[in-house]
């Protein structure tokens, strides 16, 4: 399969590379480094981004930002961080990449716990998690010539344990391990619409 995955430098990114590229054709994504790079926040870097990577069969996205901080602080531009980037960069990358899916080709997207169990100074973040929810749910209902889109929706990940445990107070860490295999069950099941809950 000829797989592109956006943000395939990243810590999670990096691991689900590592497992596709044994066996796959694989395209990384980035906003600075990669095969090709994107700023997936402009839609026209991502019409760039697929005109150079041609037909695929398979894109995942584990990319897009949002601004964490208390909601008393959290002013209308931050909020518009998060929607532009994370949200509407995700919905970008369906809406534009479909034209670029072999058929029955598939689109995954990420997201985070936050979108059901959110913590303090999410409430950027988390809402944009859940649109995502919807939005997959939705597309789903539309989309044509047999492409599935799912999201993966992780929790803390082993990786980013120190770096955020004082955030997430009692979650427990997911295994790398476990998260990979999300993207597995998204690019090579037959779910539509699906999310991908991996919280324990």
């Amino acid at each position: 399969m000829r797989i592109l995955i956006i943000g395939g430098k990243g810590t999670i990114g990096s691991v689900v590379t590592s497992h596709f590229e044994k066996t796959n054709d694989v395209f990384i994504a980035g906003r600075t480094s990669g095969d090709v790079t994107v700023d997936i926040a402009d839609s026209s870097s991502i019409q760039a981004m697929f005109e150079k990577t041609g037909k695929l069969d398979a894109v995942i996205c584990i990319a897009g930002e949002a601004k964490w901080d208390n909601f008393e602080s959290l002013t209308e531009e931050d909020y518009y961080i998060g929607l532009k980037s994370k949200l509407m960069g995700q919905v970008n990358l369906v809406r534009i990449g479909q034209e670029y899916l072999s058929k029955n080709g598939s689109i995954t997207l990420s997201t985070g716990i936050l979108a059901d169990d959110p913590v303090e100074k999410t409430t950027s973040a988390a809402m944009v998690n859940g649109a995502i929810h919807s939005f997959v749910k939705a597309v789903n209902l539309e989309i044509k010539n047999g492409i599935r889109v799912n999201v993966v929706s992780s929790g803390m990940v082993e990786a980013a344990y120190d770096k955020y445990k004082d955030y997430f107070p009692g979650h427990n860490p997911i295994p790398m391990t476990k998260v990979v295999n999300a993207y597995v069950r998204s690019v090579h099941g037959k779910g539509r619409g699906e999310i991908i809950r991996v919280y324990n």
